[in-house]
């Protein structure tokens, strides 16, 4: 069973050969990796061209990140899509063999772990974690999400529900895992352990003005999908993020 590893880049030379050579040394083989660059100026596509697993490479301009994950689930060709940005990597060479065990099991639509966030220079040092638990009917509506950089998606998905709603800067990533698990409630698992490092500093969490730029947005996703959040679910939203500096 084939997977499709998206990453979406742009002018990420200090940051992809962490990406791409966590993907490259994943102890299970069958994996296409797809990177969807924005036309970088720098020296990101001469990085990528050292690497002889990677399968397909689109260099153009785009209308952002959202923009460059949808281009690359439509040239996917694996049965199951993960998502993986270019200054992300995995934590260990077996993450993608433990997701892929759990995909055996027909019932499973999608598969979810942890994350943390590591310091941008030194990606030795942990800045938090964020462990996601496993997933009810009720969960998002008390602001609980699973980290993006770990949800892993049958690509049959994307073909019947739609791919990433590019109405939303900041949070099309939420909207798109609220619509699969709550609109379509789909069946997710929870890998339990971290999947994922990510550097830090995220544009929806840089400033307060962005945060409650983010906050509206995450209220637009529960709109466009005709469903309606509690009146505390999008202000637990970030105050779940308190824990994530406690577990480190």
């Amino acid at each position: 069973m084939k997977i499709s590893i998206i990453t979406a880049s742009f002018n990420s030379a200090g940051t992809i050969t962490d990406t791409l050579q966590s993907v490259a040394t994943q102890t299970y083989t069958d994996i296409e990796h797809i990177i969807v660059d924005g036309a970088s100026q720098d020296a990101t596509l001469q990085i990528v061209s050292r690497y002889g697993n990677v399968a397909k490479v689109l260099s153009e301009k785009d209308n952002g990140i959202y923009d460059a994950m949808n281009k690359g689930i439509r040239l996917a060709s694996g049965s199951i899509v993960g998502i993986l940005n270019s200054d992300d990597f995995y934590v260990d060479p077996f993450v993608i063999e433990q997701v892929m065990k759990l995909f055996e099991n027909d019932s499973v639509d999608a598969v979810y772990g942890d994350l943390q966030y590591v310091d941008a220079s030194n990606t030795a040092k942990v800045v938090r974690t964020w462990k996601a638990g496993t997933y009810n009917q009720r969960s998002f509506y008390n602001g609980w999400m699973p980290p993006h950089p770990t949800f892993f998606v049958r690509k049959s998905l994307y073909d019947r529900f739609g791919v990433f709603n590019l109405e939303l800067r900041t949070a099309a990533d939420y909207e798109i895992i609220l619509r699969f698990l709550v609109k379509h409630q789909i069946k997710a698992t929870y890998l339990p352990k971290i999947v994922v490092r990510m550097r830090t500093g995220g544009a929806s969490n840089s400033s307060i003005k962005q945060r409650l730029k983010a906050n509206r947005e995450d209220r637009r996703a529960w709109e466009i999908n005709g469903l309606h959040p509690t009146v505390f679910t999008l202000i637990l939203k970030p105050l779940r993020k308190i824990n994530q500096f406690i577990i480190k």
